[in-house]
């Protein structure tokens, strides 16, 4: 879960875009110490599990997210991250606990993905892409996009490719769950987290640019703002 982004994490991330989306992806998904971070939760777990059990790779996936924590508290980042990357680790260690199987440690984080592409293709079945709903909140220009046809055509292709990444998420992470496969598993959600979302990220950006371009002809948004 802590390694794949879930649908909380992706509006998140497009927020963060939105508010800096002069930047580059890997800028977007945090730079290449934030990827590090959302991967070596998984890494260690996986690692540890195979060389020592379940109960070290637990223990030492918890040791490594609360010490990530507490290097972002140190350096003065946003709590909330870093926060969330501890309860994230703990609530997938917690069930991994519980059935006593490695590979549940990434159950939530499976199902979190199926959950995201069917809410992404429900936004578009009732005319409310959330791309466009996301990044034009954070970007402060409000529902005016939804006045032009094409520029919810953009969004919605966005968040279809959205909707795409996690389906392909879910679709190859539950057949290595059933597989038994941990350590491919584990490869698979680092793989697929912020690495693919920032391929939704670019989509994102293109239907913001080419929305941003048609309202400024139709007079509904400002140049200034473009």
């Amino acid at each position: 879960m802590q390694t794949t982004t879930s649908p909380q994490a992706a509006a998140t991330d497009m927020q963060t875009a939105g508010d800096r989306k002069r930047k580059s992806a890997l800028e977007q998904a945090g730079g290449t110490r934030g990827i590090v971070y959302s991967a070596l939760p998984a890494l260690v777990f996986v690692v540890a599990n195979s060389l020592g059990g379940l109960k070290v790779g637990i223990l030492a996936a918890l040791l490594v997210a609360l010490g990530i924590a507490v290097e972002r508290l140190t350096r003065k980042e946003s709590i909330q991250p870093a926060l969330g990357g501890v309860f994230g680790v703990a609530i997938a260690a917690g069930i991994s606990w519980y059935t006593g199987s490695a590979k549940d440690f990434f159950l939530i984080g499976i199902w979190a993905s199926l959950a995201g592409a069917v809410v992404f293709v429900l936004s578009v079945a009732l005319r409310w892409p959330l791309a466009g709903l996301i990044w034009n909140s954070a970007t402060g220009k409000g529902t005016v996009w939804r006045a032009d046809k094409r520029s919810r055509i953009y969004y919605d292709i966005a968040t279809l490719v959205l909707a795409a990444i996690f389906g392909a998420r879910f679709a190859v992470q539950q057949y290595l769950y059933q597989a038994d496969e941990v350590g491919s598993l584990g490869f698979a959600k680092i793989a697929m987290g912020y690495p693919l979302l920032a391929v939704g990220l670019l989509a994102v950006a293109w239907a913001a640019r080419a929305s941003d371009k048609r309202l400024k002809v139709m007079g509904l948004l400002p140049a200034k703002r473009a």
